[in-house]
């Protein structure tokens, strides 16, 4: 572990698998290399396309569900790209945002007397509410794997429920309240952090819209290894 890594959570994997197809975004059918089982139903807890690490033959990390109800019996929880796994689970996203506000040393907005999830704001259920002195701060987070050219890229599909909640964060800044937006960034290779405007032009342009109505933005680096995810640093925004 790197000096300035801070471990933030232990999440681990049961299986090895390679990723066969995707017949729609909840669903990937895999092949599990511990048991010989093929063409696998497993659950994919992530909206995204994912088009750089769910493809034919690539090497994945599977947990089993706790659900014995569930009809997928497996849960995706990371994907090899080079010599790296990447989480791309995004039922992890809550608690390690959680951890990140809860350290005031690693923390973006400091010190803070409470963190209340799930908050509504608007039309919206933002991820959360957070208290600092007579300040509230609505704090709203993405998970961000797309990487091109050294730059991680968000988001990697359009999204409408994204940009929506860009236009929730301008209002509540024009209410009083504070704003902010964490991108988790669960990528080793990577300098700079850009909105993709060449994938979704509405949620870029709500972005600096939201930048210019005094919405903070922090992209903060993780990586997944030996089951743990670890937090880097805060990484610079350089658009493309």
């Amino acid at each position: 572990m790197a000096e300035s890594e801070k471990r933030v959570m232990h999440i681990g994997w049961d299986a090895e698998a390679v990723f066969i197809s995707r017949p729609n975004r909840f669903v990937a059918i895999v092949d599990i290399l511990s048991s010989g089982k093929q063409n696998v139903a497993v659950h994919v807890h992530d909206p995204g396309r994912l088009v750089d690490l769910l493809y034919r033959g690539n090497g994945l990390l599977l947990k089993k569900a706790t659900n014995p109800h569930r009809k997928t019996k497996w849960d995706l929880i990371a994907a090899k790209k080079d010599a790296e796994w990447i989480l791309v689970n995004s039922a992890y996203h809550r608690k390690i945002a959680e951890w990140v506000l809860s350290c005031p040393d690693i923390s973006p907005l400091g010190r803070v007397d409470s963190i209340l999830p799930e908050q509504k704001l608007g039309d919206s259920r933002l991820d959360f509410l957070v208290f600092k002195g007579d300040k509230r701060i609505w704090v709203e987070i993405k998970g961000c794997t797309l990487v091109r050219d050294e730059v991680a890229l968000f988001p990697d599909a359009p999204t409408i429920r994204g940009k929506r909640h860009l236009d929730e964060l301008i209002l509540a800044k024009k209410n009083g309240d504070n704003a902010a937006v964490l991108f988790l960034v669960f990528r080793a290779d990577v300098k700079y952090f850009s909105p993709n405007r060449l994938m979704d032009p509405g949620f870029y342009w709500s972005y600096q819209k939201a930048r210019e109505a005094g919405v903070d933005f922090y992209p903060l680096l993780f990586t997944f290894r030996q089951g743990n995810i670890y937090f880097n640093k805060i990484l610079p925004s350089h658009e493309i």
